[in-house]
């Protein structure tokens, strides 16, 4: 059974002093919730400071973004190495990204390599835009987008792949449990022809798209979903504490039922 994955992704959000009382707010809450992976994305600026807080707890710490070169004159960046002093995970192909800073399926990928090479966990980001899924390519664009992020890797279980349909993400309209879980599925299957059924079984696939405390068991009782990349609702300590303890408690409880 895969342990269940929740991860919170603060965007553009704290400053550095309003990133440490976010952390102190759930952090005791947070690690005493067990059978479940946690992990907290907080802007750049507030890694060192999050990283400390968090040594001696059992949550875990992601970056948002990173570029794909170690070092050079790339003004304004931050390198995979960088990170790997700071961080487990680091978010990639965020649509975000790819929407507003015109990164392509060729970065991601160039992105995703960088990452696996400096010890980092890419949570890789795929997902349709509105148009797209009302056009019924939602499987076209996820199936280009994985073929494309991957291309070139070696099969390996230090990846998370978050499936985040665009017209989900900060609009309050999140896709239904039933579709995200045929399409989580579909990515597993994407991943199986591309590596290898046993690695596509064992990775992490998650939804992310205005998931919520009232939503989340929608979703996290499907056993295609693994967990929730979670957006707005992260920066409100008691809701992502109940996200996280909701997903324990759930997938603790389908456990339970599937075996016997």
């Amino acid at each position: 059974m895969r342990i269940p994955f929740v991860a919170g992704n603060w965007k553009m959000n704290t400053t550095a002093t309003e990133a440490e009382k976010l952390v102190l707010e759930m952090l005791d809450k947070l690690d005493r919730i067990e059978g479940v992976e946690k992990v907290l994305c907080p802007p750049f600026v507030s890694l060192v400071a999050v990283s400390m807080m968090l040594q001696s707890s059992s949550i875990k710490l992601g970056a948002q973004n990173m570029y794909f070169e170690t070092k050079g004159a790339y003004t304004g960046e931050i390198s995979p190495l960088m990170l790997s002093e700071l961080c487990e995970f680091v978010i990639l192909g965020h649509s975000e990204r790819r929407g507003y800073f015109g990164e392509t399926d060729e970065i991601v990928n160039k992105k995703v390599k960088a990452a696996l090479a400096n010890r980092l966990k890419p949570i890789l980001c795929v997902g349709e835009r509105l148009a797209e899924n009302e056009a019924g390519k939602t499987e076209e664009v996820i199936n280009r987008q994985v073929t494309a992020a991957l291309n070139g890797i070696e099969p390996v279980c230090d990846l998370v792949i978050a499936y985040e349909p665009v017209w989900a993400i900060g609009t309050g309209k999140a896709a239904s449990g039933k579709q995200a879980a045929a399409t989580i599925q579909f990515i597993r299957d994407a991943v199986a022809k591309l590596w290898n059924k046993s690695i596509a079984q064992d990775l992490h696939i998650l939804y992310g798209g205005s998931v919520t405390g009232a939503n989340i068991a929608e979703f996290i009782s499907h056993p295609e979903i693994d967990g929730a990349l979670v957006g707005g609702a992260s920066l409100k300590a008691e809701e992502f504490v109940s996200i996280v303890k909701k997903t324990a408690e759930i997938k603790k409880e389908n456990k339970v039922v599937s075996s016997q």
